[in-house]
């Protein structure tokens, strides 16, 4: 491992103003899970590292006006156990429990699985599906973002160097909504996503589909929302051809690689049948 400065700001003024001025060789240091491995064994030398583990107001999980704001430095583990994330959030209750071992989960951020930009990443199809956005902070003050637009390609997101995610919001589900990811892994686990699917369906008085959202992650250079089988969801009455009909336009909708945990051709074939899987469970908990 190369050498290179370590700072442990006491506050967010404080981590932004070592921020300031500094390039793209500094990298901001949450759960570690990633970014220690990264320089381990990845190649990445940091000049600098930044720690925001004294930064408290990360790591906070708040229920306000309905909705739910998560610190970016929430662990998965408090995620996948929080009440309100099972109960009314419960994608992100998936895609937060299949994170690593329950050691790296009882270390790994939402801000760091998110931020990190892998498109195979389990928390972000779920965040996507369920609306989520980013709240940002940097030199010039405060934006917020959709996650989608977080994303400019593998490794890559679209903060500036001197800026930092806080926090992640996401909306009151409607009544009658249900949310799932799943994802494939040749391991149960310790593994990355061959595919990982999110899924969201909210149900009208009629029992038609009023919302959809689907999400396809380690099948593109970023996650991916798949417009065309939301729409073909949208006004109808639930049904396995209507199920199948979506699942072959997210399949459709695909780019993936051919890589050493899997050909493209096999994870089209995935993102088909887990994409159909998905909106069978999500129709069951949005009836439930």
């Amino acid at each position: 491992m190369h050498r290179f400065e370590y700072f442990a700001p006491a506050s967010l003024d404080e981590a932004l103003s070592l921020l300031k001025g500094r390039s793209d060789g500094v990298k901001l240091l949450a759960g570690g899970t990633d970014l220690l491995v990264q320089m381990k064994e990845a190649g990445r030398h940091p000049t600098a590292v930044v720690s925001l583990h004294k930064l408290s107001e990360l790591k906070t999980i708040e229920s306000n006006g309905g909705g739910l704001r998560l610190g970016a430095c929430v662990d998965m583990t408090s995620i996948a156990a929080h009440p309100t994330v099972q109960q009314r959030y419960t994608a992100l209750a998936d895609g937060a429990g299949v994170v690593g071992s329950i050691q790296t989960r009882n270390m790994a951020t939402i801000g760091g699985n998110v931020c990190n930009a892998a498109p195979s990443a389990d928390t972000t199809p779920a965040l996507i599906v369920l609306g989520a956005t980013a709240e940002i902070v940097g030199p010039d003050g405060k934006r917020e973002l959709s996650i989608e637009e977080l994303f400019a390609g593998p490794g890559r997101t679209t903060l500036a160097p001197q800026e930092i995610a806080t926090a992640f919001r996401l909306p009151a589900p409607p009544a009658h909504t249900g949310s799932v990811y799943q994802r494939h892994t040749p391991r149960k686990i310790m593994d990355i996503a061959v595919v990982g699917v999110g899924a969201r369906l909210t149900l009208g008085a009629n029992g038609s589909i009023d919302d959809a959202r689907i999400c396809l992650g380690a099948v593109a250079p970023t996650v991916i929302r798949v417009p065309e089988a939301e729409q073909a969801l949208i006004g109808q009455a639930p049904s396995e051809e209507l199920f199948e009909r979506a699942a072959g336009l997210a399949r459709e909708a695909a780019r993936p690689i051919s890589d050493v945990r899997g050909s493209a051709e096999f994870r089209r074939y995935l993102v088909g049948a887990m994409t159909k899987r998905c909106l069978g469970i999500a129709l069951e908990r949005a009836r439930g």
